[in-house]
């Protein structure tokens, strides 16, 4: 051990070695970022300046979207530019940063996910008091307890990581500094660091997942024993698609990944998954608020049209 060096810097591996699939990842997921930056930019863009969208729904997507945007800014272009140039060296500190914040939005996300389940529970089951619960304070209040809550989280990761010793080997297989990749590296003992894995993270994930299925139960029990017309019951539920799918797809990659015990786990299996839940899904929930939303897709036209025709009316 006083012979081994300390490791100062790692090397990403990357998805690939393959040339040909080199090129091809790198026009797919370019186009899933830009695709990404756009669609969520032009979100956070209708939430702020459009009025008919101050609400709480939007405020949430409006948040949502902002993750996105940096979730993915947080492994994309390294990944990026390891398909153009190959194996991607990082520093010491780059890693734990990226770490910090892949895990920093990644839990804010699971939480604001949980929180916007319940703005839909209080819309559908208690709409007289909507306005008096989900008042702009109380909001506000829901989306800072998500970030601290994500940043708590994450700061527990990377203090902890910090304090490992790595010597030797520092080729990591992944496309980004993942927490379960880097902890293989360690020279120093892991045992509390995959305890906080194990038990804190896993929290992180199914506290709020707990919370937003338990709101669609109440939210269907409702519609079922409280809505007597089937318009009146597919109207509410219909605004409440776009939020479950987009929880579906976050969820069931996160839950692949980081709630069975971790030394058991695929290293492929965890560099796929985590290429869905980082890349491709911030790409997707755009098009899926924009494609299902009446509200949003007029507001787009609206400001489409005042962009082509500032003349007009």
């Amino acid at each position: 051990m006083l012979n081994q060096t300390e490791v100062r810097e790692f090397i990403l591996l990357g998805l690939t070695d393959t040339r040909g699939l080199q090129h091809f990842f790198f026009v797919s997921f370019l186009l899933l970022y830009l695709s990404s930056l756009l669609g969520n930019g032009a979100i956070v863009t209708m939430v702020v300046s459009e009025p008919q969208l101050h609400t709480p729904m939007y405020f949430f997507l409006g948040n949502l979207s902002c993750l996105d945007i940096f979730y993915s800014t947080v492994t994309v272009p390294k990944m990026l530019t390891g398909f153009l140039f190959g194996h991607q060296p990082i520093s010491f500190g780059g890693c734990l940063a990226q770490l910090h914040f892949f895990h920093f939005l990644g839990s804010t996300e699971a939480v604001l996910l949980a929180a916007m389940a319940y703005d839909r529970y209080v819309a559908i089951c208690n709409p007289l008091r909507y306005a008096l619960v989900m008042s702009p304070r109380t909001c506000l209040l829901l989306a800072v307890a998500s970030w601290s809550t994500g940043f708590v989280h994450a700061m527990m990761h990377s203090v902890m990581t910090s304090r490992l010793s790595f010597c030797g080997h520092n080729h990591i297989h992944h496309f980004f500094c993942d927490i379960k990749a880097l902890l293989s590296l360690a020279c120093s003992s892991t045992s509390l660091n995959m305890t906080l894995l194990n038990v804190v993270t896993t929290s992180i994930a199914l506290c709020p997942f707990t919370l937003t299925v338990l709101s669609y139960l109440y939210i269907i029990s409702f519609l079922i024993y409280k809505v007597q017309s089937h318009e009146g019951r597919w109207k509410p539920f219909s605004t409440c698609a776009s939020h479950l799918t987009v929880v579906a797809l976050l969820y069931i990659p996160v839950l692949l990944n980081y709630t069975p015990p971790s030394s058991g786990s695929s290293l492929k299996r965890d560099v796929h998954v985590s290429l869905m839940y980082s890349a491709v899904t911030p790409a997707l929930n755009p098009l899926i608020y924009t494609l299902r939303n009446q509200e949003v897709r007029s507001v787009l036209k609206k400001i489409l049209g005042r962009k082509l025709f500032p003349g007009g009316k």
